[in-house]
């Protein structure tokens, strides 16, 4: 191939990208630049370069009319491959049906779309090198956008490249695109811009005629041959006309304009409705054109011009050509095109595109295009496309003559957007619902929505107080959602905490919730979590035990099947088992919830589910496993543009006791939530503070962060802290403090019944107390922990027996308990216990023994998380599907395992004692 005048090492990268992936490394980047920079150009290079080495070439293109459309861009590209689908596991041949619209069913998660269409390409990628091309990528419908984002985040050793191309400055909002390389396109310097002038002007310029055209141009190459083609001779000759050309993307818009003015009248008409139809469907535009009684020769101006291709597909020169033709429309041609459009579009194939159509060429309102909108919205959801949903929703509103029913689909709209993540035009609708007469249940689910808003966009203050006011309402028109909406005011005053207005905390949204209507014969699981709830904040810890433990129960039990909430309420759920010291609950919540969020294919609730499962980890000793979910939650949160969630990966760092990286956490987490109002991070950034410092042996800094979670009683925070407390302070020279905190904990823990509360009740009071007593109390510990899943305490409480036989001078006794608690806590990598430890072992005149280290040391804790996985019996296409990933990406990841374990086969990983 022959590189592009002035792009030697644009072209290079190009060539890079597909000499890596036809060697089985996969990339992606991005093109970026203004309009006619050349974008396109590099594109068709690639495609040039990747027919002349093997490549098979799949494209798309971006339409701005078709951004409503969901899933558009993804099937323009996938069409053509959909003979490979077969080979996908079956819920991924149903998530991608279902997105394309060609078979009914659940709405699929918009991730489990992304590994569908990423084992897609990897399929086809199997038979032969594969490049895909975007381009115009700023026009992708949302779904596409992060569905192919995705793709190119979580391509690895396939033989595959992706190229998008994007305008760069747009209107729009692309940060699906963010952190994707990019290739950014400048201007050409001024002998490369006059070496394509030379090319493109047949007859030769004088000096002052070329100025004018390279500094009108600016370096911009389609700026330069449309200036060159469409200037007037006059000027070309030396004149001094100077075209009015306010900027590049304008000038090249203008130029394409005048060209298409140029030409008869059903040219032109030809020429809108192609730009109209984002399909490129030859055959769809000779029925519309017969419609408009356009004759089929009118193409042939048009294609002399260099304007438009009419083949199997219908291709427009540039994408400006269209953005050219639409801008400069009348809104009465522009009507007409898609009313033809509409007429020749085929009702049963494409009722979408018909519906979209006929809307458009709608002059003021029409009821019947509004409901066909209406209907065409329930057909985007179903298909999993919230955003278009939203869209088709509003244009509804817009079209409907009657106030009430414009009120109705506009409450509608709103709620769609919300969904979709458009907050700020959800409540731009909000407001021409609240014109519009609302019956009392509209009004009522106005306002929710409202403060539903308000806390998903800010977590402050008044969120707790708006969704208190909408559960009130609520309460008398619809009982259900009523009691839902009192949980979404917990669920706010939770993450508000003690930064909560004064008299908009937990209690008062307790004490607001017993006015509640009764739930219904017989409760949901979210009914009993309610009522446990209120119990718990206005009759205190000890009487909301068993209303909560009923709940936890329900939802550890619960068979209902997926449900948009029910992730939410297992979030919830997983705090408060952490309250009640349930470890089989919280275990079997997190276990829960991301099984779920797995089966689904929900990544939007994978990562926060994943964080819960973490905790419970670090928790059992089994820090290496948290630290390979907290792994795959990172990629995830990268491959899906979402922050990472740093709760979990600031517990994981207190308890290996890594002070840099537990600092540096939790000053960001402090910083955060401070500018949040968020109160709940605030309370485990100091819990997880006083895990580090005890283990460290600061005392004084430990017993500082835990007392806050104490003195306000933090829901769940307050039990997590409450231990930490006891020993700092017993420690600390405060046994006053020390015994208050232990009376508060004990009662709390007989209420709770479980070993695990009862475990560290008896290790706590063993601090506190002397002589035989203590003895007691220590033993008992060990018991109670022993018993229970919480490993990492147990190990605690032969350290802290330990380090009290050997105040008491039993030296032989203390070295049993400590030599066990360096053991258990070195292998489990609790790096500052286990030095604890080992400095008590050596006061007793004992070394410890080093840690004993493993083969895996040398994995990552992604490989880790592959090989744990593998070693189980699951194959690569389980594997791929659990992490979503490629099998391909899989096989490349186990080489790497093999060889850094020097084993060949996976019988041999099985047989490998993983940590």
């Amino acid at each position: 191939m022959t590189d592009l005048l002035g792009r030697r090492a644009e072209c290079a990268a190009v060539d890079d990208l597909l000499s890596q992936a036809r060697a089985g490394q996969s990339g992606a980047f991005v093109v970026r630049g203004v309009a006619g920079i050349g974008k396109t150009a590099l594109l068709e290079y690639a495609r040039g370069a990747a027919h002349a080495s093997g490549f098979r070439v799949a494209s798309s293109v971006g339409v701005e009319s078709e951004t409503h459309f969901a899933f558009a861009g993804l099937h323009q590209l996938c069409a053509p491959l959909m003979d490979r689908v077969g080979a996908l596991p079956d819920p991924q041949q149903t998530a991608l049906g279902v997105a394309f619209g060609q078979q009914s069913g659940a709405a699929p998660d918009r991730f489990l779309v992304g590994l569908a269409a990423l084992n897609l390409l990897a399929e086809v990628a199997e038979e032969g090198p594969l490049l895909c091309l975007v381009d115009d990528a700023q026009w992708l419908d949302e779904a596409s956008a992060q569905v192919l984002t995705f793709v190119a985040r979580r391509v690895a050793a396939e033989p595959m490249a992706l190229v998008f191309a994007l305008r760069d400055p747009t209107e729009r909002d692309v940060r699906a695109f963010d952190d994707i390389p990019d290739v950014c396109l400048g201007g050409l310097d001024e002998t490369d811009a006059r070496a394509l002038l030379a090319q493109a002007v047949a007859t030769p310029l004088d000096h002052g005629s070329r100025d004018r055209v390279l500094a009108e141009a600016r370096g911009n190459p389609l700026a330069l041959l449309e200036l060159s083609r469409t200037a007037p001779s006059a000027w070309l000759a030396g004149g001094f006309e100077l075209p009015e050309v306010p900027g590049i993307p304008h000038a090249i818009e203008v130029s394409f304009r005048r060209r298409a003015e140029g030409m008869p009248a059903q040219t032109q008409l030809l020429l809108l409705v192609a730009a109209v139809d984002p399909s490129g469907d030859a055959a769809l535009l000779w029925r519309a054109a017969a419609h408009l009684g356009i004759a089929p020769e009118s193409t042939a101006f048009a294609e002399a011009a260099g304007l438009l291709e009419v083949g199997a597909r219908v291709r427009f020169r540039h994408p400006l050509v269209r953005s050219a033709l639409l801008r400069a429309a009348t809104s009465s041609d522009r009507r007409r095109a898609h009313a033809a459009l509409a007429a020749a579009t085929d009702p049963d194939l494409d009722p979408d595109r018909r519906a979209w159509h006929r809307a458009q060429a709608v002059v003021g309102t029409d009821e019947d295009a509004a409901a066909e909108l209406e209907s065409l919205a329930g057909r985007a959801r179903a298909r999993g496309g919230l955003a278009a949903a939203a869209a088709f929703l509003q244009q509804a509103a817009e079209l409907t003559p009657d106030p009430a029913a414009r009120a109705r689909r506009a409450l509608e709209a709103a709620h769609a957007k919300h969904d979709a993540g458009a907050s700020e035009v959800a409540l731009e609708l909000l407001v021409v619902a609240a014109s519009g007469p609302l019956d009392a249940l509209q009004h009522a689910r106005l306002e929710l929505l409202r403060a539903q808003i308000a806390f998903h966009t800010t977590r402050g203050s008044d969120g707790p107080q708006m969704l208190l006011e909408a559960a009130k309402t609520l309460g008398p028109l619809d009982a259900a959602r009523a009691r839902e909406a009192y949980v979404q005011a917990f669920e706010a005053s939770f993450h508000a905490g003690r930064l909560a207005a004064r008299g908009r905390g937990l209690r008062e949204v307790a004490e607001a919730a017993q006015n509640a209507p009764p739930p219904p014969a017989p409760p949901r699981p979210v009914d009993l979590l309610l009522d446990g709830l209120t119990t718990r904040f206005t009759q205190g810890y000890e009487a909301s035990v068993p209303p909560l433990q009923r709940a936890l129960e329900a939802l550890r039990h619960d068979d209902s099947g997926p449900d948009p909430d029910k992730g939410r309420w297992l979030w919830l759920a997983c705090h408060v088992s952490v309250m009640l010291w349930d470890d089989e609950s919280f275990g079997a919540l997190a276990h829960s919830a991301v099984r779920l969020a797995r089966e689904t294919g929900a990544l939007s609730t994978l990562p926060a589910a994943l964080n819960a499962l973490a905790v419970y980890l670090v928790l059992t000793g089994e820090l290496s496993r948290a630290g390979e979910l907290l792994s795959e939650e990172d990629a995830i949160s990268r491959a899906t543009g979402a922050p990472p969630l740093p709760n979990a990966r600031l517990i994981l760092a207190a308890w290996r006791g890594r002070l840099p990286e537990a600092s540096d956490l939790n000053a960001a987490v402090v910083a955060d939530a401070t500018r949040r109002g968020e109160g709940t991070s605030l309370g485990s950034s100091q819990v997880s503070q006083s895990y580090l410092h005890n283990g460290l042996g600061n005392y004084d800094h430990a017993l500082a962060a835990a007392t806050p979670p104490w003195e306000h009683d933090e829901f769940p925070h307050s039990s997590s802290a409450l231990p930490e407390l006891v020993e700092a302070a017993s420690r600390a020279g405060e046994p006053g403090r020390a015994v208050a905190a232990l009376e508060r904990l004990s009662s709390r823990a007989r209420a709770s019944g479980t070993e695990f509360a009862l475990g560290l009740a008896a290790r706590s009071r063993a601090l506190v107390t002397t002589g035989p007593a203590a003895e007691e109390h220590y033993r008992e510990a060990i018991v109670r922990l022993g018993n229970c899943r919480m490993a990492a305490h147990l190990a605690r409480a032969h350290l802290v027996y330990g380090e009290w036989l050997r105040r008491e001078g039993r030296r032989q006794d203390a070295r049993e308990q400590l030599r066990t608690a360096h053991q258990m806590l070195s292998d489990m990598g609790m790096e500052a216990f286990a030095e604890r430890a080992a400095r008590e072992l050596r006061a007793t005149g004992e070394h410890p023994r080093n840690r004993t280290t493993h083969r895996t040391d040398c994995l990552t804790a992604h490989e880790l998380h592959i090989a744990r996985l593998v070693a189980t019996g699951a194959t690569s296409r389980e594997v791929a599907a659990q992490l979503f990933l490629s099998p391909r990406t899989i096989e490349s990841h186990l080489r790497n395992i093999f060889r850094k374990l020097d084993i060949t086969s996976r019988r041999q990983l099985r047989e490998l004692q993983l940590p």
